[in-house]
């Protein structure tokens, strides 16, 4: 019996939905290799927690960056292992395999999903924009003549689109997202505190305080690093004030990404969006503050969707229902 799968082939992780049961799958796009022998030790969650604790001959990779594919050979490695985990060993025919990919990638980029995702091994293999997906995923009905705004967050990027009858009609696909909020409160870190912090650490500060837009009662969180200056370790006091200066910029760019993409946007279609409102999706969307940041920016209803991390894998998957329905296969 054939199986259909969606995946949700993110930088920061990858989620596996299979047709019928749902997400069955959630782990870090995380690779541990060893670079004697060149064998892969580790994927995963279990990769994850090697991020910054291995011995020299081990190092944790992510093989997708900014949303493309920067090791082919370890990407593939990764997605079989992903779809063999999520079926198990009980199927006998070559799944049909629908993946995302950012919206502004390139043919190269898609060719390269592509392959892998064959050498992985599927039998049929669809390519999703990822705010199509992100779409479906949140139960927006796209095949309407009418105009969805979706600004999908991911780990390396967010994805910002208005879709209508099944389709994008004006997108954009930035290099700023979930990542690049840790990477500014590392380098916030070094600056303010004289701290140096490892991403792990980064990532926990951004899940418990970070916020984007003023919070009624402020949050502090104790963070454990380095001191820069004696080179010994350090504790230090972090604030959600702090998180907030810290991740402006890199907010900024996404709100100025969604003004730009507004601008675009043909007045009848402008109607509908300023009528539904923006819809927010992808493991970014849960930065708190962000919401309500481009609600104030704009001036439009901003709401994020019922499970952000899911969504694109949910929507990657019911398309694979979705083109199964339509054959009549």
């Amino acid at each position: 019996m054939s199986v259909d799968i969606g995946i949700d082939l993110g930088t920061a992780s990858v989620l596996v939905y299979v047709n019928g049961k749902g997400v069955v799958l959630k782990e870090p796009s995380v690779v541990a290799i060893d670079r004697d022998t060149k064998s892969i030790r580790a994927i995963g969650e279990e990769a994850r927690l090697m991020l910054g604790r291995t011995p020299g001959n081990i190092v944790a990779v992510r093989p997708l960056r900014q949303g493309v594919i920067s090791d082919y050979t370890v990407t593939e490695k990764m997605i079989k292992y992903f779809v063999r985990k999520a079926l198990g060993r009980r199927t006998l025919k070559k799944p049909r395999i629908s993946i995302c990919v950012p919206s502004g990638v390139t043919e190269v980029e898609k060719k390269a999903v592509e392959e892998a995702t064959f050498a992985a091994g599927a039998r049929e293999v669809h390519l999703i924009e990822e705010p199509v997906a992100a779409a479906i995923g949140a139960g927006i009905d796209i095949s309407k003549p009418c105009g969805n705004m979706i600004v999908d967050v991911g780990g390396g990027t967010s994805d910002i689109a208005v879709i209508s009858l099944g389709g994008t009609v004006v997108h954009t696909s930035i290099k700023i997202a979930g990542d690049d909020f840790d990477e500014a409160i590392v380098r916030y870190m070094k600056k303010k505190h004289n701290l140096l912090i490892g991403e792990r650490t980064a990532e926990e500060i951004k899940i418990q305080i970070g916020t984007t837009y003023p919070i009624q009662e402020e949050e502090s969180m104790e963070v454990r690093g380095r001191n820069l200056l004696t080179g010994l370790p350090k504790t230090v006091t972090v604030t959600s004030t702090e998180t907030e200066a810290a991740l402006q910029e890199a907010t900024g760019q996404i709100v100025e990404a969604v003004i730009a993409i507004l601008e675009q946007t043909p007045p009848e279609l402008s109607a509908d969006v300023l009528d539904r409102g923006i819809v927010l999706t992808g493991g970014g969307a849960m930065l708190r503050g962000l919401e309500e940041m481009i609600a104030e920016r704009t001036g439009i209803n901003t709401m994020t969707a019922e499970d952000p991390l899911k969504a694109v894998a949910v929507g990657t998957g019911q398309f694979v229902e979705f083109m199964s329905s339509n054959k009549g296969v």
